[in-house]
Order: C-alpha cells, then sequence, then structure tokens
C-alpha cells in the first residue's frame, strides 16, 4: 500500500528543509570562521533555517487543525527570513571575495 500524495509531498517539504537545515549548518560554520560581519548573522540564520524543519515536524503532530495551521505559519515566517537573511549573505561573500583579491 502506498503513502497518500499529500502525506509523500509532506515528506518531501520535511526532507528538504532538512537538507536545506543541512546546507545552512555548513555556511554558517564557513561564516564564523571567517568572521566580521558573517559572525554576527550566522547564528540568527542557523536558528531560523533549523526552525523550519523543527516547526513541520512539530506541524505533523499538531493536536489540532489549528495547531496545524500555526506550526505551518510559523515555519513560513522563518522560511521568509532565510530568504532575506541569504540574500544578506550572499551579499556578505561576494564583498569579501572581492575584497579579499584585491589586497
Amino acid at each position: 500500500m502506498t503513502a497518500p500524495v499529500h502525506r509523500a509531498y509532506g515528506q518531501d517539504l520535511r526532507d528538504r528543509a532538512f537538507e536545506f537545515a543541512c546546507e545552512s549548518v555548513s555556511l554558517c560554520t564557513e561564516l564564523m570562521v571567517r568572521g566580521g560581519s558573517g559572525r554576527v548573522l550566522a547564528p540568527q540564520l542557523l536558528r531560523c533555517a533549523t526552525s523550519i524543519g523543527a516547526n513541520l515536524e512539530e506541524a505533523r503532530g499538531g493536536e489540532s487543525r489549528r495547531d496545524f495551521i500555526s506550526k505551518c505559519s510559523i515555519a513560513l515566517k522563518e522560511a521568509r527570513e532565510a530568504h532575506e537573511l541569504a540574500a544578506i549573505l550572499g551579499a556578505i561573500v561576494r564583498n569579501a571575495r572581492r575584497n579579499s583579491s584585491q589586497q
């Protein structure tokens, strides 16, 4: 017997959130080593990147439809923040690379 389509989709989303969290851990580790402003932003990125999957897992075990919606809403807010931080971090990395090549 196969899982319903919506259940399989939900697992795919949780798997993607986990992969994003793993990649974020690697990025944050690198940013901490490099120092500078990345050292300040890395902890916030790490918190929001890892909370997306955590909230999706919490939503999966939600006690009610309202609880499910609440947890998914929190995950959505964190995903938006991660996107914004990713854009900022991308600019930091580009600037750092440009500046290091000029030295």
